[in-house]
């Protein structure tokens, strides 16, 4: 059972605030298995999941029905069953990486080493089309942001902020601390759906040779 909170976002939507991401993730899973007519879109998050509805094909009373009746009979522990896995092929040689490695009091090659041996989860979207916030399935160190922003990130790198890593899908300003890049596709209009990673998801960097 997931305990559940239901608010109204809008007249068309409802936000479900759950206790953490895997209860988040594994509530959005339920959902999307149970799906029901008239539900236009599930958006999880790091501790909630908006449900985006038609409310002529389903009503909000008959929609939070739905949702509490999902929510006690979902499992905390099924946060990523059913997710795709997805190997990222990365080269380290981002701006960021020695220092970020220097911080931390590793060597580069350590930093490299630890990023690659960590399994990634998807946790949710955000930023930018396709930007995926991947959560260390394991311990992970808490990384700053940048003091001063770059005005522009190359479209594919690979970056490390608080306890997060990300792919930015496309060119951009941002705050991370960049340490590699890959040339994997993160967002693409003409593929069905549009986003590589989808939550749940889990992601393996792959240092290139």
């Amino acid at each position: 059972m997931i305990e559940a909170r239901l608010l109204p976002s809008g007249d068309r939507a409802v936000l479900v605030e759950v206790a953490d991401l895997d209860s988040a993730l594994a509530l959005s899973s339920a959902l999307e298995r149970t799906r029901a007519a008239g539900v236009l879109d599930l958006v999880p998050a790091a501790r909630t999941v908006l449900v985006v509805l038609d409310t002529g094909l389903l009503a909000l009373t008959d929609a939070a029905r739905w949702i509490r009746a999902t929510a006690a009979t979902a499992d905390s522990a099924e946060a990523g069953v059913g997710g795709r896995r997805h190997d990222l092929l990365v080269r380290y040689d981002g701006a960021d990486l020695a220092a970020t490695a220097q911080a931390l009091g590793w060597s580069s090659e350590e930093l490299v080493r630890r990023h690659t041996a960590t399994p990634w989860r998807a946790a949710f979207g955000g930023f930018a089309p396709g930007f995926a916030y991947l959560l260390a399935l394991g311990p992970w160190p808490e990384i700053p942001r940048r003091a001063e922003p770059r005005t522009r990130v190359p479209v594919g790198s690979v970056a490390l902020a608080a306890g997060w890593s990300g792919v930015y899908p496309r060119s951009s300003p941002g705050g991370w601390q960049l340490i590699g890049s890959t040339e994997a596709t993160l967002w693409d209009v003409e593929r069905n759906p549009p986003a590589l990673l989808a939550p749940g998801d889990e992601v393996r960097f792959r240092a290139a040779p």
